[in-house]
This record gives C-alpha cells, structure tokens and sequence, in this order.
C-alpha cells in the first residue's frame, strides 16, 4: 500500500517544517525501509501551502510509527491537520 499524507502550511512556517519533515523522513527511510517524497502545490493561497508526503510501499504498521515520528518531531504545531489517503495497486 501507499500512503499520502496532505496538510496546509503557513508561508511563514515553510524553512522550519522543511526541515522536520526533512529529518522525519530520513529517520523512517532508515528504520523502514520507505523511500519518502515531499511535494507541493504550486503557490500559495491566503498565505497557506499545500504539501504532499508519500510514502510508497508501506507495511501495515507503518501509519502508527508515522504518527509516533510526528508526534516526537512537533510536526503539529507547524502544519494544519494531517489528512491520510491509502492506495493500493489494482494488480
């Protein structure tokens, strides 16, 4: 399965969350095995960013170490709420 996750950023949160996310995401490539993505939307709307994490060919588990690493990162406090999509191939 894969896992988006998408939330709003404040323009003025962009270089701080950049590099949480950043690390968050070197920590769980290294312990999982995932190979992360960060995207975004292009522009910005009322100040706010949309961005994007993939993580592709995750296991069952993986979304509650995803959220324990967010927890641990404080990634809360500098992004609106996480929204979680799963998808999975249709072959």
């Amino acid at each position: 399965m894969d896992l988006y996750v998408y939330y709003k950023v404040r323009d003025e949160e962009v270089d701080m969350l950049r590099g949480r996310i950043g690390a968050l995401q070197q920590q769980l490539a290294a312990a999982h095995g995932v190979t992360p993505q960060l995207k975004r939307r292009p522009g910005a709307q009322d100040g706010l960013q949309t961005w994007m994490e993939v993580y592709p060919d995750v296991g069952a588990g993986f979304a509650a170490a995803l959220d324990e690493a967010c927890a641990a990162a404080g990634i809360a406090a500098l992004a609106g709420p996480r929204h979680t999509e799963v998808f999975t191939d249709l072959n």
